[in-house]
């Protein structure tokens, strides 16, 4: 097709593009219909085809010129980032933007959670085979240890539930400290190509399947779980996706595919970031839980019915959260198509 047909052929487009931008320029985005509005996408799109065609066949850098401007002109009012209250952006992260983030990385979880079983379940057979194990796996100055007595433990297991107030808001704070350093070591030592973020997630569960190990074989099972699950649900949880962040950010470093470590490191960071700050709440609750829940004198029942209610809130909020982020692929897919075949028809 020569020049002249070319563009005789398309500057209808381009007049009735340029149509639509001045009366928006006069009555603002809001005073155009919603036939207008999607007129305009739809003329937008095709015009920035068209854009590329002129660049790349008709070599018309005049009129190129012109036309880049109508679509900057365009873009402007089509794709302007809508002002949006600080407050209901950080809402609205924790609304959804937080669970479709995991969703997204939901392979560094897993992985995440299965080192965590590996160091529960080596140990806590280690521990239950050879009870002298627990000593390598157990922290300094811990009174838990193999050979305690049923009556020791079970004293161990309520102690501080007549705490005051003062004293729970004072262990809240320090869980709170504590918790957060564990969970942003496991993210910011990622950057080590993941090693002491492997090597923190397993220790973490070894931890745990030893103190489970030395409980059980004194007969305190209900007992010990309803310790430790209360908190343990939410308090885990973000650990798991501490260590999931930081695993991503291993994989960026070993595995750059295209790009510069650099680049991929910074692409990772970003996603990594923002499920760093999502743990957050995560770690605040947890703690005013193991300070309030686990300190009190609420039944064994009782502590495993809000263990249970709080492990079915949590699925339901990242399953929520999965859900949006396939509605959003889809319609982004859907999207591209549409892109596709007005450019195929062209």
């Amino acid at each position: 097709m020569s020049e002249h047909l070319y563009l005789e052929k398309v500057k209808a487009v381009w007049d009735e593009l340029e149509g639509l931008v001045n009366r928006a320029r006069r009555r603002g985005v809001r005073g155009l219909t919603a036939e207008e509005l999607a007129r305009l996408d739809r003329l937008y799109r095709l015009s920035t085809i068209h854009l590329a065609q002129l660049r790349a066949r008709v070599k018309n850098e005049a009129m190129a010129r012109r036309l880049n401007r109508l679509v900057a002109k365009a873009h402007s009012f089509l794709y302007v980032s809508p002002r949006v209250n600080p407050l209901a952006r950080v809402a609205l992260f924790y609304l959804n933007g937080f669970a479709r983030a995991v969703c997204r990385t939901g392979r560094y979880h897993l992985a995440s959670v299965a080192l965590f079983l590996v160091g529960a379940l080596g140990a806590y057979y280690a521990s239950a085979r050879y009870p002298s194990a627990a000593y390598a796996f157990l922290p300094q100055g811990e009174i838990r240890l193999p050979g305690s007595g049923p009556g020791q433990l079970r004293s161990a297991l309520e102690h501080g539930r007549d705490w005051g107030g003062a004293e729970k808001l004072v262990f809240a704070s320090f869980l709170l400290q504590h918790n957060t350093k564990v969970g942003f070591v496991a993210f910011a030592s990622g950057v080590l190509c993941g090693v002491p973020t492997v090597f923190l997630i397993v220790v973490n569960g070894a931890l745990l399947g030893t103190f489970a190990a030395v409980h059980h074989q004194n007969g305190i099972v209900a007992e010990l779980w309803a310790w430790l699950l209360p908190h343990g649900v939410t308090e885990l949880g973000a650990v798991m996706l501490c260590g999931g962040a930081g695993l991503m950010l291993g994989v960026a470093v070993l595995r750059p595919g295209y790009r510069t470590r650099r680049a991929n490191l910074v692409a990772a960071g970003r996603e990594a970031l923002r499920l760093v700050v999502g743990v957050v709440p995560m770690f605040i609750l947890a703690g005013f839980i193991e300070s309030y829940v686990r300190q009190s004198h609420m039944s064994t029942g009782q502590r495993l019915t809000f263990a249970t209610a709080t492990a079915l809130l949590w699925t339901i909020y990242f399953v929520l959260g999965a859900v949006v982020e396939r509605r959003q692929k889809l319609a982004a897919a859907s999207r591209a198509a549409d892109r596709i075949g007005e450019h195929s028809r062209l």
